[in-house]
């Protein structure tokens, strides 16, 4: 073989390997000069459905809901026009597993844990879930959305559970603990308890799944003891720092806690015990 036939092949090999990579690259996410999977595009996904008060109607799209709304107001705190924001919907396990996305960033209340941020980046927290009441318009307790009001109602809540604390805590009474929120669901059907307390997302899901009547009718004030939901964002991205900027800009201006009053509170009807 001579030389110059050696140092085409070479060449030919150098130039396809190169072309491999960037074709590899290119499946991945986060490929465009911007960071994003489109260029010039912001590509957000959430579940299928998706619920409310978490989205509305299942149309992230209209920016109406809770996590409909932080997202565009990440966007455009990011750079995005509304117009810019593409929605995708992908399952809640996929979404944390490891692998590349087809995605830039993803909301469907992911609590923040260091176990799933070995598989995927985790912003930091957009919401700190409180403890809500949940019970049915029938019930003793519907009408009650007073610390007092509530001390004289049967609470039940699951075992193990940060719960069991908070009824001690801010109702200053021991509540019946219950094997699972299961449990504690057909006690409340079957008249055994006025109301449960639960997390503010597993107590919109009680009412709006397991119970026919079901109705969330307060909230705990905020104690900053919840789980913490933050975005998933491919590992490693280059858009995390930037949606943490983004975040922190938000919480100092107002905006995380105006949209959380609107869309948790007061589109809802739930009001914060007093």
């Amino acid at each position: 073989m001579t030389r110059s036939l050696r140092l085409t092949l070479v060449a030919t090999a150098t130039a396809a390997v190169a072309v491999l990579a960037l074709a590899a690259c290119s499946s991945g996410s986060g490929t465009s000069a911007s960071g994003t999977v489109t260029d010039g595009k912001l590509t957000i996904a959430t579940g299928q459905p998706a619920y409310s008060p978490w989205v509305e109607d299942d149309k992230p799209q209209s920016g109406k809901g809770f996590e409909a709304a932080v997202a565009y107001a990440v966007a455009k705190e990011m750079g995005y026009a509304k117009s810019d924001v593409v929605w995708k919907r992908s399952t809640f396990d996929s979404a944390i597993a490891p692998g590349p996305k087809d995605w830039d960033m993803n909301i469907q209340q992911f609590s923040i844990d260091a176990k799933r941020k070995k598989a995927v980046d985790m912003s930091t927290p957009y919401y700190t879930t409180t403890q809500a009441v949940v019970t049915t318009k029938s019930s003793k307790a519907a009408g009650d959305t007073t610390i007092s009001a509530l001390k004289r109602d049967a609470i039940g809540v699951a075992a193990g559970s940060t719960s069991i604390q908070s009824v001690k805590d801010v109702l200053g009474v021991t509540p019946q603990v219950f094997n699972s929120n299961d449990d504690a669901v057909l006690a409340l059907k079957s008249g055994q308890i006025d109301a449960i307390v639960t997390d503010l997302p597993t107590a919109f899901y009680m009412s709006g799944a397991q119970l026919d009547d079901g109705t969330v009718s307060a909230q705990f004030p905020a104690d900053g003891s919840g789980d913490q939901f933050g975005f998933v964002l491919p590992k490693g991205s280059a858009l995390t720092s930037k949606v943490d900027k983004a975040l922190a800009a938000l919480k100092a201006d107002g905006t995380l806690d105006a949209l959380q009053t609107k869309w948790l509170s007061s589109e809802t009807g739930t009001p914060v015990l007093k």
